[in-house]
């Protein structure tokens, strides 16, 4: 969930963060995961921003992973492959404060060959060196300050002087997100403008409740019941309104009953659907 927020301010702002990592704000062009033959099931994780004199490789991370150096070498020998007359800038960017000497690596070595890339630690960056760029503001929340409501409370101030209201909309949802990280959701609710959050695109693809489009095309996913790909509650991180999860559970003894017989009129008997449905939406924690 996180890490997707990240991804979509990257995406959205690239010329912010270029400046904040190259010094520069040139202009940066998304590359697909599958240019380096990315596994689908790491694709998400990885953002790829190709200039004309280099390759952007950023990967942010909520907890410590051992397999980090080994991943950065991996994507760097790929990276080659492709570009070969292109040098890649390769960072790390970890979101939560931890102690963990898993954050501490910058380099994977091994006898006859050795990678190094660079590592972002936010909570050891200054707040109002993330505040002067639009698209860093999110992120100023989980930088160095013993006040955390009041960082937020700083933020608020510059998503209200920002010209554009898309922009506003954005960085105050992808702020809203982030400060669940650091932050008590009813702190959150009283600082950040409500109306100015839920009018953002991402409020409405990660937290907006509604019901399933389309017949599933396999067993509940989190995506359907209200859980982020990486097992996090929606309920957890969605500061305003009930998530999907909650309202798919409350109506599961009348309206799914009825849509799962919607939906599978000829496989089984939908008794059958509706009940290993209901038994799977009661064991979901």
């Amino acid at each position: 969930m996180y890490d997707n927020v990240c991804k979509f301010l990257v995406e959205t702002y690239s010329q912010d963060f270029a400046q904040w990592l190259l010094g520069e704000a040139i202009g940066l062009t998304q590359l697909s995961p599958s240019a380096l033959s990315v596994e689908a099931v790491r694709a998400d994780a990885l953002i790829l921003l190709s200039a004309e004199e280099l390759v952007l490789h950023l990967e942010f991370q909520t907890q410590p992973n051992p397999n980090i150096p080994y991943r950065m070498a991996e994507y760097r020998l790929r990276g080659y492959r492709h570009f070969p007359d292109k040098p890649m800038r390769q960072v790390v960017i970890y979101l939560k404060s931890t102690r963990s000497h898993l954050v501490q690596p910058t380099t994977f070595e091994i006898p006859g060959l050795r990678s190094e890339f660079e590592v972002i630690r936010l909570w050891e960056c200054s707040p109002d060196d993330l505040c002067q760029f639009a698209g860093l503001l999110p992120l100023a929340i989980l930088g160095r300050t013993t006040d955390r409501q009041q960082t937020l409370r700083k933020i608020a101030q510059h998503i209200d002087t920002l010209p554009d209201q898309r922009t506003q909309r954005h960085v105050s949802a992808a702020t809203a997100v982030l400060a669940g990280l650091v932050l008590e959701k009813a702190v959150i609710q009283q600082i950040l403008r409500e109306e100015i959050v839920k009018e953002s695109v991402i409020y409405t693809r990660y937290f907006e409740p509604g019901p399933p489009t389309g017949p599933p095309t396999g067993p509940p996913t989190g995506d359907r019941l209200g859980a982020t790909p990486t097992g996090t509650s929606l309920r957890e991180v969605s500061p305003w309104g009930r998530s999907p999860f909650a309202i798919a559970r409350d109506r599961a003894s009348g309206s799914l009953g009825r849509r799962v017989t919607r939906l599978y009129p000829a496989r089984r008997p939908p008794d059958l659907v509706r009940s290993k449905y209901l038994t799977r939406l009661q064991e979901t924690p």
